[in-house]
């Protein structure tokens, strides 16, 4: 184990002895780890299933069921692609799956060079724009899937 993963476990260590007799305690352990690792890996999950003494699947049901929790690292680009319905209706889906053919992944995943993590989210808010995508907080609108790889290339540099 690395060095700056035993200060990790040391620190997600200290949120489970200070929250563990809470009521309610498995969600906010869960949040403080995330914010230590940036992400649930199993390892992480296998931890505190054990030193709270519950079914890592209690665990992991959380984890999937609620979407603020990562199972895997979130890229240093974060693509948001709306779909609510002024979106969707505008092309959002065709510019969901350029982008996914872009980066070569499915949405709700990071690609292997932990670049970009592509989501599908129900609105940004921007609905005059339609369709709309959100690089970290740049927000790009009125979009075509033939805008996108230009969007990529920019931010590969």
């Amino acid at each position: 184990m690395s060095l700056e993963n035993k200060e990790k476990f040391e620190a997600l260590q200290q949120v489970i002895d200070e929250l563990r007799n809470e009521p309610g305690a498995l969600m906010p352990i869960m949040q403080k780890a995330q914010d230590i690792f940036g992400y649930l890996p199993e390892e992480v999950q296998n931890y505190i299933a054990k030193e709270l003494d519950i079914p890592v699947s209690d665990i992991y049901g959380v984890a999937t069921f609620y979407a603020q929790f990562n199972l895997e690292p979130k890229g240093k680009y974060i693509i948001s692609v709306c779909m609510g319905t002024a979106c969707y209706v505008k092309g959002s889906q065709q510019v969901l799956d350029k982008l996914e053919e872009v980066l070569e992944i499915p949405a709700g995943r990071t690609t292997k060079d932990g670049l970009f993590t592509l989501n599908a989210t129900r609105c940004l808010g921007a609905c005059g724009l339609a369709p709309v995508i959100m690089v970290n907080d740049d927000v790009y609108g009125r979009l075509t899937p033939d805008q996108i790889p230009g969007i990529i290339a920019k931010y590969r540099q």
